[in-house]
């Protein structure tokens, strides 16, 4: 009997270790996640899985971590598995376009990852998407295992954060032919990772805000966001890969 439940127990350890190591990554668009994969398993050594969005496992809570990149529409199915998996105790990693305008159908998911993007003048705080754009990325969480682990953070950007008087020079990394996205509006509590910064390069404003990284407990699981993430260009920047693998080793 003794040997028997020893067995047990080793069965299970065996189905915990594998259950850590297991990363499901969701897309719509293949290069970038591919190179995501693939460094998964180069730099950390999770299996990661690539799937579309209408072939999910029946099961997600056998997943350390899901990762989602979905430019198009997102699927009512699609959408219920994410929440039903993170408010469960999972680790949902939501890339750029996942939160998005084609999104502003779905009746849960902003609810769910407490946004809004405002309808009307990007002046008056409407929600706008600009590309392709130069953005620099700043870390607003020095402290922060997200964005401190093996984070190698290539300059330094001037930066003011919001509500804030004075400005910093902030660890960051600068993107080219990127995407900006601007006036992402909170609805509930969460802790800021990064910030954004961009320059109109037709009229010369800049445009500094606090969102473009961010954590977020939704009932027993984890929410982190990134806003980068346009093309595998910004996957190819060490320092973003890296913030992405920090989010799913995380342990709270």
């Amino acid at each position: 009997m003794g040997r028997l439940l020893a067995c047990l127990g080793m069965i299970a350890w065996i189905e915990v270790a594998v259950a850590a190591d297991r990363v499901l990554i969701v897309a719509d668009e293949l290069p970038a996640m591919e190179y995501l994969a693939d460094q998964c398993r180069t730099l950390e050594n999770l299996e990661a899985r690539l799937v579309p969005q209408n072939r999910l496992p029946a099961d997600l809570s056998s997943y350390r971590a899901v990762v989602v990149y979905i430019h198009r529409g997102l699927d009512t199915n699609a959408e219920q598995a994410f929440i039903r998996y993170t408010r469960a105790g999972g680790r949902l990693v939501v890339l750029h376009h996942s939160i998005s305008s084609a999104k502003r159908k779905n009746p849960d998911w902003f609810p769910f990852l407490g946004i809004e993007l405002p309808e009307g003048d990007v002046n008056q705080g409407g929600y706008k998407w600009i590309e392709p754009a130069t953005i620099q990325i700043v870390n607003l969480a020095p402290d922060h295992f997200i964005t401190t682990n093996k984070v190698q953070w290539p300059t330094r950007v001037p930066y003011r954060r919001e509500h804030a008087g004075s400005e910093e020079n902030l660890p960051g990394m600068v993107l080219e032919g990127s995407e900006a996205y601007l006036n992402h509006t909170f609805t509930g509590p969460r802790t800021l990772l990064l910030g954004l910064r961009y320059q109109d390069p037709e009229t010369g404003r800049v445009w500094m805000q606090d969102r473009a990284g961010w954590i977020r407990r939704a009932g027993q699981g984890w929410i982190v966001y990134f806003q980068p993430g346009h093309s595998i260009r910004d996957f190819q920047q060490p320092a973003y890969t890296r913030l992405i693998l920090n989010a799913i080793l995380y342990r709270p």
